[in-house]
């Protein structure tokens, strides 16, 4: 796998600023809520939308404030702490408990796919050799399927995993990964996949041939 990208960290930093509207929407909807841009662009503008639950509100100001955190400590060191640290802000009142991993069983809707128990030293050790993967694009994916097919915490899963693989992209210069509205069900049908069989390079390939947005300069007008 090669970088589709390849940035500053300064110039990923202002694609993810100049899309976060995108990339919060791309986030929710990823999570199943049923939002619309116009109404995440809103609510982010701090103008209320009353047709919205508070609960569904409160997602996309979680969403906000944890892409800040990644944002302002972008050259963080990616360890559990970290990690535990998005999903507190990302399920914040929304979860039995948020910032710390899953004590017990969890399923999964829609598969036969029982995810174990997250035990911190196993957390540890996946994580260590995620990141020692060379090529930091399949390095970011890699992290996004695990922390999704591996349900660390209660809730939010897949919001903390993308995140956390963005901030991957974003330290390296490698773009935003975002899960086109377009794109969602074939996503979803090959997560579901991957949840049951396991099969995790179709839905890699995927990943990386959809979901992957940066910025490219015309190399004659520099």
């Amino acid at each position: 796998m090669e970088n589709k990208y390849n940035l500053t960290k300064e110039e990923n930093i202002f694609l993810a600023k100049r899309n976060i509207v995108d990339n919060i929407y791309s986030n929710a909807r990823m999570e199943g809520l049923n939002i619309t841009f116009s109404q995440t662009k809103t609510i982010l503008e701090g103008v209320n939308v009353p047709n919205l639950k508070i609960d569904e509100i409160q997602v996309i100001l979680n969403l906000r404030d944890a892409w800040q955190y990644v944002i302002n400590n972008i050259d963080k060191e990616l360890n559990i702490e970290f990690i535990c640290k998005i999903n507190e802000l990302v399920a914040r009142r929304e979860s039995i408990e948020w910032g710390v991993l899953r004590k017990g069983r969890g399923e999964i809707t829609g598969t036969d796919y029982i995810p174990e128990i997250p035990n911190k030293s196993d957390v540890e050790n996946k994580l260590y050799n995620i990141l020692k993967i060379e090529n930091t694009t399949q390095r970011a994916i890699e992290y996004m399927l695990y922390g999704i097919k591996s349900q660390l915490f209660w809730d939010g899963n897949k919001r903390t995993s993308t995140i956390v693989a963005n901030k991957i992209m974003i330290q390296n210069g490698n773009g935003i990964i975002k899960v086109p509205d377009n794109k969602l069900e074939e996503f979803n049908i090959l997560l579901s996949d991957y949840y049951n069989n396991d099969n995790k390079n179709e839905i890699m390939q995927f990943i990386y041939n959809n979901c992957i947005d940066g910025i490219t300069f015309d190399s004659n007008k520099i």
